[in-house]
């Protein structure tokens, strides 16, 4: 099955913060009805979520160190994601930057993976949303869009270079 482009919301929604991925992807589908959305709560689902070759857009709370709010854009097929709080800030029993590396090494990655992580503060149970984190929504759905947008570019120049003239994609 041959996709335009996957966006991946992580998160919970009862859970502050960390309902912010789950935010963006349906900022993302209620923009842009072509894009296929999905939304889990463990980053662990994500992995029989694409194919090999899909354009892919995680969108996830994470803990860097930053201000809340602050957005944080990784292609993780140049970069591997920081490990440690970075990407277990929110409620995951795996972290993000783990399944990552997990399906690299079963050479389970889609053709393009981007993540966008949003800086977050409180995770508490029943809380809604912090000001800071919630203003940042439509920044990082426009940071999913312009990753999708750049992927797209890539793997069309790909196939161009290749010679490829009957891929299935569209920008």
């Amino acid at each position: 099955m041959n996709r335009q482009a996957l966006v991946i919301g992580i998160g919970n929604p009862d859970r502050g913060d960390d309902a912010v991925g789950v935010e963006v992807a349906r900022q993302v589908a209620a923009e842009h009805l072509e894009v296929l959305t999905l939304e889990f709560d463990d980053p662990s689902e994500a992995l029989d979520a694409w194919d090999p070759e899909d354009i892919v857009v995680i969108a996830d709370a994470i803990r860097s160190g930053g201000d809340p709010g602050d957005i944080h854009v990784f292609d993780v097929l140049e970069k591997k994601l920081p490990t440690g709080n970075w990407s277990a800030g929110g409620t995951h029993a795996l972290g993000l930057a783990a399944v990552v590396e997990l399906a690299r090494a079963l050479d389970q990655l889609p053709r393009r993976l981007v993540v966008v992580g949003v800086e977050a503060a409180q995770f508490d149970h029943g809380t809604p949303m912090s000001d800071a984190v919630e203003a940042a929504v439509p920044v990082a759905a426009e940071a999913v869009f312009t990753a999708i947008d750049d992927a797209m570019a890539t793997v069309l120049d790909d196939a161009a270079l290749a010679g490829i003239d009957d891929w299935e994609g569209e920008p």
